[in-house]
């Protein structure tokens, strides 16, 4: 098993070029059907001054292979910072992916301003 293995995320502002404290964030588990699916909230956490959740929002030796969801209320977050300008495009970001291997380590960042976000699967 890999030496940080587990789920963790990372929340980045660059339009103020910060990490992003005060992001609520909701860790999902999907179980697919035929016709359906089922969404069950894992945890929720808000991030830090470092952008990050204070523990892994899956420990290592916890996660397992299948389909999650990652939910950052990216809206709140930046109404705090000028609340008479137009509200944020964003209300709140959705990321699908796969577990795969599950005794691998995934990090999955978001790197966001108010207007646009990106993500990839990182170390």
């Amino acid at each position: 098993m890999a030496a940080h293995a587990g789920l963790s995320t990372h929340v980045l502002d660059t339009a103020r070029g910060r990490p992003a404290q005060g992001v609520r964030v909701e860790l999902w588990h999907i179980e697919r059907h035929v016709e359906s699916e089922e969404r069950k909230k894992l945890t929720a956490a808000v991030t830090n001054a470092d952008g990050r959740t204070d523990a892994p929002l899956i420990e290592r030796g916890s996660l397992q292979a299948g389909t999650y969801e990652l939910t950052f209320h990216v809206a709140d977050y930046f109404a705090n910072f000028d609340a008479a300008a137009d509200p944020p495009f964003l209300d709140v970001v959705t990321l699908r992916f796969t577990v795969g291997h599950p005794d691998a380590h995934y990090h999955v960042p978001l790197v966001m301003t108010p207007w646009s976000y990106s993500t990839y699967r990182g170390s």
